[in-house]
């Protein structure tokens, strides 16, 4: 998540691409013939789809109130996409279209080139999405949104098409080592119990801020992993456990996404105002307010719907949080 670094590189830094980044500038010229100012105003906005900040309120939305269990996967599967898509981007270095030719920029983003953070983004949340659901229309409908989130990206001259493929094929590569793994680690997981679970969580954690000057991934993903590890132990929330005898309604469904949403916003606002006192370092106050959105997200929102009678605990779908050796439990209490 490179948002504060502004990227400027000339033509000559790319001599070895210069031919493959010529082409790439065609096509886009080529789409940008049919541009008109209501056109250009969809794209800017389509192509927020692609975005992490917009697939967070979707993935907390399955974590409250559909599979708390699914939407950790989601959120940790998109974290570490977005990690590895910044790792990726300062390694390569490369420019975007407008930083060799500013007539085809109809936007701007502060970090290099390739590959497509949306593309890569858009695959590995739709498709997983898709898999999930399992439904004909929502596989079409995943296809089509990744591939116009693509062309967005070409037509506002954000990316070559040689960064979408790039972006499409780190996703799939992430994608195809995370699959067949997931069962198995979640296993392992499940009978180490918490203790395993947030060390794991913290070791991670220290990896991807050890290779990224940016801490802001590393915080979210401690603290939604230590806050989900911390409410299985404690008060395992299930998102669609009855309530009083009841299945949720969309009323107390909708109280609890918006009180979710609420709460994640003051923590927000709130660390931004007392950091900008400047009384602690700068990463490590980027770390802490990323890791308490996080915690909130995972821990803090489920507690407070349970205190609140918007959410009851209960064992949940997923097999691997029984102990083996004590198939009575529905939950790891570690």
């Amino acid at each position: 998540m490179y948002q504060d670094q502004i990227v400027y590189i000339t033509p000559a830094d790319t001599a070895p691409l210069y031919e493959l980044y010529q082409w790439g500038l065609e096509v886009i010229k080529t789409i940008q013939t049919l541009e008109h100012p209501l056109f250009t105003a969809i794209m800017r906005i389509l192509t927020q789809g692609g975005s992490p900040y917009w697939y967070a309120p979707v993935i907390l939305l399955v974590f409250w109130c559909v599979d708390e269990k699914q939407g950790l996967r989601f959120g940790m599967l998109l974290l570490l996409s977005t990690w590895v898509n910044g790792i990726c981007k300062a390694f390569l270095k490369q420019p975007r279209p407008y930083t060799l030719d500013p007539s085809v920029g109809r936007g701007f983003e502060p970090s290099y080139g390739i590959p497509s953070g949306h593309a890569q983004m858009a695959l590995t949340f739709w498709i997983p999405l898709a898999l999930w659901l399992g439904k004909r229309v929502v596989w079409i409908g995943a296809i089509l949104i990744i591939l116009l989130i693509g062309f967005t990206r070409l037509y506002l001259g954000l990316h070559f098409p040689t960064d979408l493929l790039a972006g499409w094929l780190l996703g799939g590569i992430l994608l195809g080592l995370y699959y067949p793994a997931q069962g198995a680690i979640e296993k392992v997981l499940a009978i180490g119990g918490t203790r395993l679970r947030m060390i794991s969580v913290a070791l991670i954690a220290l990896g991807m801020n050890a290779l990224d000057p940016d801490p802001r991934l590393g915080g979210l993903f401690l603290g939604f992993g230590t806050g989900y590890s911390l409410m299985l132990c404690r008060f395992p929330f299930s998102a669609q456990a009855p309530i009083r005898g009841k299945k949720p309604g969309l009323l107390v469904l909708g109280a609890r996404y918006g009180l979710g949403l609420a709460g994640a916003a003051l923590i927000y606002q709130g660390f931004r105002l007392v950091l900008s006192w400047g009384i602690s370092p700068y990463k490590l106050s980027r770390f802490l307010h990323y890791g308490a959105l996080g915690f909130w997200a995972a821990a803090g929102a489920p507690w407070l719907f349970l205190r609140l009678g918007l959410g009851a605990e209960g064992g949940g779908t997923d097999p691997v949080d029984k102990k083996p050796e004590d198939e009575g439990e529905t939950h790891d209490v570690g």
